[in-house]
């Protein structure tokens, strides 16, 4: 596939501002201002970026639990995200949804979920509504690799080809459910497989590859859009962290850590973006440091924010009855 160096250049920026974004979620909750858990999506930014540009801004995306960088490469304000991530009443969702219920409707994100794979079959149902509406619009799903052994997971991907949804399944397979590795849980090597059972295609790439990412995505998105149905993408990545910011990860070999770091998605995609003459190193440079000080002003804006008023707990629960 002949690619663009403007997409190029997008797909490196997507990449940077996600892993920059990470790290400042990272740093305050290191200043104890992030309450609860926090599931860190550091390492895995080129999944996000490489699946969110090949979306159009009218399309959705569902996300998961490790939520963070789905939406800020979908396009979600970085000022009402890490608002919401530390509680406040200018967050996302007035600060009472938290780290893993980030959502904004406006660029496409249908919000984040908890419960593990509990976003697929809410994925299949945005699908259905928008081939009920008459829409060209095309929902990405995302999930991880132990979301692939639940329930929901078959149940979706059925209902998603019977109807031929336009809707794009991405598998984060980042080795690890928690603890637990992919190797215990699944006898086949790539979940990809799977999609065989429901007739749907499937293929499998580098997840910390946003260009092979994009690659894959464009077509699946191209096909959904035209009522070709779903497609299940998986993608091989790994998480430079523990599952959870109290997860010290212990359980990974370190030569198996060693070998991912050395991919990162990041410096990946900035040595392909400057090999094929998208951008010089300098290049790069100013916009490494035009996103961090984007990403420094929405941290301010977070934590100068005021907290949600106790008077407001009841706000956005309850629906009138008419």
């Amino acid at each position: 596939m002949a690619v663009s160096k403007k997409v190029l250049v997008n797909l490196y920026t997507r990449t940077l501002k996600v892993r920059l974004f990470e790290e400042k979620v990272w740093d305050l909750f290191g200043q104890n201002l992030v309450p609860g858990t926090l599931h860190l999506y550091l390492g895995q930014e080129a999944v996000a970026a490489g699946v969110t540009a090949a979306l159009d801004k009218s399309d959705w995306i569902q996300s998961t639990h490790r939520g963070h960088g789905h939406v800020i490469a979908k396009g979600a304000d970085m000022n009402a995200a890490l608002a919401e991530l530390l509680g406040k009443a200018t967050g996302s969702c007035k600060g009472k949804g938290g780290s893993m219920h980030i959502t904004q409707f406006d660029v496409g994100v249908l919000g984040a979920t908890g419960v593990v794979a509990s976003g697929i079959p809410i994925g299949v149902g945005a699908a259905l509504s928008c081939k009920m509406r008459g829409t060209k619009e095309v929902v990405a799903c995302f999930f991880g690799d132990g979301a692939s052994n639940n329930g929901t997971f078959g149940e979706s991907l059925n209902m998603a080809a019977i109807w031929s949804l336009p809707v794009v399944f991405v598998v984060e397979n980042n080795l690890y459910a928690m603890g637990t590795p992919i190797k215990m849980m699944c006898p086949s090597i790539d979940i990809a497989e799977r999609a065989t059972g429901y007739c749907i295609p499937s293929i499998v790439v580098d997840g910390n590859n946003a260009l092979e990412v994009y690659e894959a995505a464009v077509e699946a998105v191209k096909r959904a859009r035209e009522g070709g149905g779903p497609t299940l993408i998986e993608c091989k990545t790994y998480r430079q962290r523990g599952h959870s910011r109290f997860d010290a990860a212990k359980y990974r070999p370190p030569e198996e850590v060693e070998f991912w770091l050395n991919r990162d998605s990041v410096e990946k995609i900035k040595k392909i973006v400057i090999e094929k003459g998208a951008l010089t190193e300098k290049d790069a440079e100013k916009i490494r440091t035009k996103l961090q000080k984007e990403v420094d002003k929405a941290g301010e804006f977070a934590v100068n924010s005021e907290y949600p008023k106790p008077k407001d707990a009841l706000d956005d629960v309850f629906a009138e009855v008419l």
